[in-house]
């Protein structure tokens, strides 16, 4: 699909997705167990803890890196390099890349670094975000524009600024556009780059863009690995921007993630955009030593 094509598509459907949660935030629309009837009973996504969502061993992981160092150590460096060369050096031709592509594989050059070796010819892939048109809630967004105002004022700033990232393979990014459309038409300067970033990316934009607030969307369950790798990485970089999460986020994670140095932690049950990027503007302030 052409990349215009594309756009257009996603631009569609946020913008569709937008209009629906404006109608539930009016409760135009009435979602049982959302905005209407909600239940007293604790969630079956969050009561059981960490345990209701699936955890990957530990030792997976370990057993998986061992066996690609033991890989790597065990073939021809020159080798790999020569491969890899060669097929970076076709990259920038028009030439099919299938010969140079298997020299890699006899030469024994891994999946990753054969792809890494190809975004460095050409770059990397961002699908559209889709960031456009109206969020609704026109009333609402208005009385927290002006806090946003005077906030930015207060910091000496034109406009305060908000990163929305969403770390790791998760690809659900309809809850991060929705946030990120409500915070642009509340007043923030929006950054948003789509999804699957690495908590590395996310924390060279935050820095980068030097932004007020980073915001993390987290869908997949790893929101205990994630997200400390970004706070981890704020810190050694030496910024003190304040962090919040939204996600399917048991309360225990949520303490724990607290406890990390996140600011809020949200959950589905948070669907009223206004108030969480009203909540948004108090981390910003009190973060910055402001009254809330």
């Amino acid at each position: 699909m052409p990349a215009v094509e594309s756009g257009y598509l996603k631009s569609a459907l946020v913008g569709s997705l937008a209009a629906r949660r404006a109608r539930m935030e009016s409760g135009d629309d009435v979602v049982v167990g959302v905005n209407r009837f909600t239940e007293t009973e604790p969630s079956p996504l969050t009561a059981a803890g960490a345990e209701a969502i699936e955890q990957v061993d530990p030792a997976v992981e370990e057993h998986a890196i061992a066996s690609v160092q033991a890989w790597r150590a065990d073939r021809d460096e020159a080798a790999v390099t020569a491969a890899i060369e060669r097929l970076r050096a076709m990259a920038r031709t028009t030439e099919n890349l299938m010969e140079a592509t298997l020299a890699c594989v006899r030469a024994g050059v891994t999946t990753g670094e054969w792809a890494g070796a190809l975004r460095a010819e050409f770059g990397e892939y961002r699908a559209p975000t889709g960031l456009a048109g109206a969020s609704g809630g026109a009333a609402e967004v208005a009385a927290i524009a002006s806090r946003v105002r005077e906030t930015a004022a207060e910091l000496g700033s034109a406009r305060l600024r908000i990163l929305v990232g969403k770390p790791g393979l998760d690809g659900h990014s309809n809850g991060a556009e929705q946030i990120a459309m409500r915070a642009r038409d509340a007043g923030f300067e929006v950054v948003y780059q789509g999804i699957r970033l690495t908590p590395a990316q996310i924390v060279a934009a935050a820095i980068e863009e030097d932004v007020d607030i980073v915001g993390l969307s987290v869908l997949s369950g790893s929101h205990l690995a994630a997200v400390p790798a970004v706070l981890d990485g704020l810190r050694v970089a030496g910024s003190k921007v304040p962090v919040v999460v939204g996600g399917i986020i048991p309360d225990g994670d949520a303490e724990a993630l607290r406890s990390a140095g996140v600011s809020r932690v949200f959950t589905p049950k948070d669907f009223a955009l206004s108030e969480i990027v009203a909540e948004l503007v108090t981390v910003v302030r009190e973060s910055n030593g402001l009254t809330a």
